[in-house]
């Protein structure tokens, strides 16, 4: 009879093959049986449950180095584990930028011993370091290049198209894009209204974030490079890329597809100011009508915590930016009670698609030989997001107060069990993620 590490028992297993009744056997951090029998060092009763391959949030900012006031990596982490996720890809606007290798090693170090879930760092694409790009991106942990078209302070901005064609040059792996553009942004700042958050979309307006996406459009297909449009908010965009999947994915957002501006912003005020902006109700149904038709391929949260005496600042003097790590999930799955969507497209979103665009070594589905990475969900569980629930050093969500219809119930990151029950597990276990295009098996 087999001895296991760990085994997860009578839950629902959903497999590349859809989802089965049975038991989960994990040694050394992999998945060794789907259908396990034997004994375990630990068992996870999973009865009445639901387990979903672990969930990846391609984008957070957990704002270490320089910003640890407002998240660290350990806290931003802990958030990401009390929400059901595994993973992150972290940005690199940080203080100093993540622009360099010695950026990235110093990231890593940080990470070691201290961030709960599984990780890996963008390096940002800047006008000084395009010729160094093919190397940067293909070092251990790193989730590839970041361009910020607009958005951005400082070296990180990249907006011109010579620059950006440069960018493009150097390197094979795709490129993550912030498409809004920084001329037509300049262009009609006086459209912000002072006191008045909800005259952030009017600023940052539907074509703002068209013509940069059809500009990076141009862009790669002149420079035979794939990109990854990162949090979309105008249906005429996902039209567009739906168009070119040939070199382009996306990426859209729970608060884009849950928010609408004329409720957020007299409730929310600033709480509810970030970049791409809370758009209108129709854009939100626009978004749904794309996600239906299959143009996004993941869901990212854009975690961008500021404290709450930051975002307390008159508009326009209020930084951009919300929580999502811990709220990624739950959205989803309420949104899935409702029949807004499948679980099986959640799992495509969250899992599936990250594994698929980012070409992800060991992650994304259950299936044996990979890392034994679950999130155990239940499904039917009715329950309020409360502050006291939030891990983040924000302290605050634009979603607290709302019921929701689903929620994790337990996080375990290559067989080590992060969170159970809205408790954390013994230490903190994340490891650099292994991605195809950074390493070969022994380090050959």
């Amino acid at each position: 009879m087999a001895t296991y590490d760990l085994l997860l028992r009578g839950g629902t297993v959903h497999t590349p093959g859809g989802p089965v009744r049975a038991d989960v056997g994990v040694s050394d951090g992999r998945i060794v049986a789907i259908g396990a029998t034997g004994d375990a060092g630990r068992v996870v009763d999973c009865t009445g449950l639901d387990v979903l391959p672990g969930v990846i949030d391609t984008q957070v900012h957990f704002r270490e180095p320089g910003l640890e006031h407002k998240e660290d990596l350990a806290s931003g982490s802990e958030a990401a584990v009390m929400g059901g996720v595994v993973a992150v890809f972290e940005m690199p606007n940080t203080k100093p930028n993540t622009d360099s290798a010695d950026a990235i090693a110093d990231k890593l170090a940080r990470a070691k011993g201290r961030m709960w879930c599984d990780h890996a760092f963008y390096v940002g694409a800047t006008n000084h370091n395009a010729r160094d790009l093919s190397e940067l991106e293909r070092l251990p942990g790193t989730a590839g290049v970041k361009i910020f078209m607009g958005a951005s302070t400082g070296d990180l901005l990249v907006s011109e198209d010579a620059r950006l064609a440069e960018v493009l040059a150097h390197g094979h792996r795709r490129v993550a894009i912030h498409a809004e553009d920084e001329d037509r942004m300049n262009a009609r700042v006086d459209q912000r209204v002072t006191g008045d958050p909800a005259s952030h979309p009017v600023w940052r307006d539907d074509e703002s974030a068209l013509l940069a996406t059809r500009r990076i459009l141009r862009l790669a297909r002149a420079a035979r490079r794939r990109i990854h449009v990162l949090h979309v908010t105008t249906p005429a965009e996902l039209e567009l890329l739906g168009q070119n999947k040939d070199i382009a994915t996306c990426e859209v957002t729970p608060q884009h597809l849950t928010l609408a501006g004329e409720e957020a912003y007299p409730r929310l005020g600033a709480l509810a100011q970030m970049n791409p902006p809370i758009r209108s109700g129709a854009h939100r149904d626009g978004l749904w009508h794309w996600l239906n038709q299959g143009v996004p391929d993941v869901i990212g949260s854009d975690h961008a915590p500021h404290t709450l005496e930051e975002k307390g600042k008159p508009y326009p003097a209020s930084p951009s930016g919300m929580p999502g790590v811990q709220t990624l999930l739950p959205l989803l799955l309420n949104h899935a009670a409702h029949g807004r969507l499948t679980l099986q497209r959640v799992i495509e979103l969250t899992s599936a698609g990250a594994q698929r665009v980012f070409n992800l070594s060991g992650k994304g589905r259950i299936a044996k030989g990979y890392d034994a990475d679950f999130t155990i969900v239940d499904l039917k569980k009715r329950w309020t997001v409360t502050e006291d629930w939030l891990a983040s050093r924000a302290g605050w969500s634009p979603f607290t107060g709302m019921e929701l219809t689903g929620k994790a119930v337990g996080t375990i990151v290559r067989g080590h069990v992060a969170m159970w029950e809205d408790a954390l597990g013994d230490a903190p276990q994340g490891a650099p993620i292994r991605f195809e295009a950074t390493e070969f098996p022994g380090g050959a």
